[in-house]
């Protein structure tokens, strides 16, 4: 059966209710502050402001604190409550989401240290125009997730995993230029590795927001997309699979 937004406001327990809940707003509260996180490391390369980098690598720990918290909270209500079909499926998908969080944070603390690195050697780096463009445009897929997560929108949850496959285009050109550019000069290597392994870490941001839109469509639909071809889904699918 699939859920909306109410289905979890029909319980019995009025106290249920409220630890549901809470899971979903411990949840959103950790993925605006990952989401800060990337968009602070982006702000820190790109204004060569080396302590706002420095502030978000050492913040690193305060996402997996929320972590280890929203996860006890999760384990108390399996313990508790013993949950059944939607109500179950909301605190696994909880439990999978904070975990793609978790790994976003550490994206993040990657894309600081790089940018430290960068900032550090006062060298002029090829790519960050690129930078920019794809780190936009996870972040918008992060936003959008976490935003279907909230609602149980299946469809704003299909437009994120349809997205992943032109971020990773995006990825993949801006590499293979970065790779042309150190061939023809060899004194940019160190500063567009660097670069590289900025992307590649925007890349995964990309990835683990996928994630977290196919776990909406888990929660609401209570199917399993991870091993589904993106190009043959839509809504009308979810419907037949439902």
């Amino acid at each position: 059966m699939d859920i909306t937004s109410e289905t979890h406001s029909q319980h019995i327990s009025r106290q249920f209710n409220q630890e549901l809940e809470e899971l979903k707003t411990h949840l959103m509260t950790m993925g605006g502050l990952v989401e800060q996180q990337v968009q602070q490391a982006i702000q820190a390369l790109l204004d060569g402001d080396s302590r706002l980098a420095e502030q978000v690598s050492e913040g690193d720990h305060l996402v997996n604190e929320m972590q280890l918290k929203i996860d006890d909270e999760c384990t108390r209500v399996l313990a508790r409550r013993q949950p059944a079909a939607s109500d179950l499926r909301l605190v696994l998908a909880v439990i999978r989401a904070t975990a793609d969080l978790e790994r976003i944070g550490d994206e993040a603390s990657k894309i600081a240290r790089n940018a430290m690195t960068l900032i550090e050697s006062g060298n002029g780096a090829r790519g960050l125009v690129e930078v920019r463009h794809i780190s936009e445009h996870v972040r918008k897929m992060l936003r959008d997730a976490l935003t279907a997560f909230a609602r149980f929108d299946t469809e704003l949850a299909l437009k994120v995993v349809h997205e992943d496959d032109a971020v990773d285009d995006e990825y993949g050109s801006a590499m293979r230029s970065l790779m042309t550019f150190m061939m023809e000069d060899n004194r940019a290597i160190g500063p567009v590795l660097s670069v590289m392994w900025i992307l590649r870490a925007l890349e995964r941001v990309g990835d683990h927001a996928d994630n977290l839109a196919e776990y909406v469509i888990y929660l609401v639909k209570g199917l399993d997309i991870r091993h589904m071809d993106p190009e043959q889904l839509d809504e009308d699918a979810l419907t037949r699979k439902g």
